[in-house]
């Protein structure tokens, strides 16, 4: 299985840098693809470098080489995954506007029939939001806010962060332990 995964410019770039490294653990061949802002925010945000989560995927592409593999249909993907989602990025995917490698990427796997799962990391939402979510399911994309559950009483924010990891790997059928399901 290869998996293609777009961290962009949004609060929450921990959500992406968890799912690279539960793929990593999974032996899932992962190649991914931070945006400019999302180096910024994980910088911010995170104690993780740059080259770290590098290290845990496959292959690294740059977000304004338009010329990389994935910018093509041709190019052999599973799935792609965006963790965190911008709302400039969602906008970009639901109205066709490939201005870098995240969405070309992403607008590929739904011209060809893949798996785009989005994790939208935005509150509240405006209507151009909806609209554009509406979009892009309407296109064939997996919109999975991150919300996470309550009900297996998570104890710590690493709780919070795997539950929505998982609910990730579920849409994928990517076996995994990350939260207790509901029985």
């Amino acid at each position: 299985m290869k998996i293609l995964v777009g961290i962009t410019g949004a609060s929450g770039c921990i959500y992406g840098i968890r799912l690279i490294e539960e793929l990593k653990k999974n032996g899932i061949e992962t190649h991914i693809i931070i945006s400019e802002k999302a180096e910024n925010i994980i910088e911010y945000e995170t104690t993780y470098k740059i080259d770290e989560i590098e290290k845990l995927a496959d292959k690294r592409y740059n977000n304004t080489d338009l010329f990389a593999a994935p910018s093509s249909g041709s190019y052999k993907l599973d799935g792609m995954i965006i963790s965190p989602c911008s709302i400039k990025t969602l906008s970009s995917i639901a109205n066709g506007f490939c201005n870098n490698l995240i969405s070309r990427s992403a607008t590929c796997c739904l011209k060809e029939g893949r798996k785009l799962v989005m994790i939208i990391r935005e509150t509240p939402l405006d209507l151009a939001c909806i609209e554009n979510m509406k979009r892009a399911k309407l296109g064939g994309a997996i919109i999975l806010p991150a919300m996470p559950a309550f009900y297996y009483s998570p104890k710590k924010i690493d709780d919070l962060v795997n539950f929505i990891v998982g609910k990730t790997l579920d849409q994928l059928n990517i076996k995994h332990n990350m939260y207790n399901r509901w029985e």
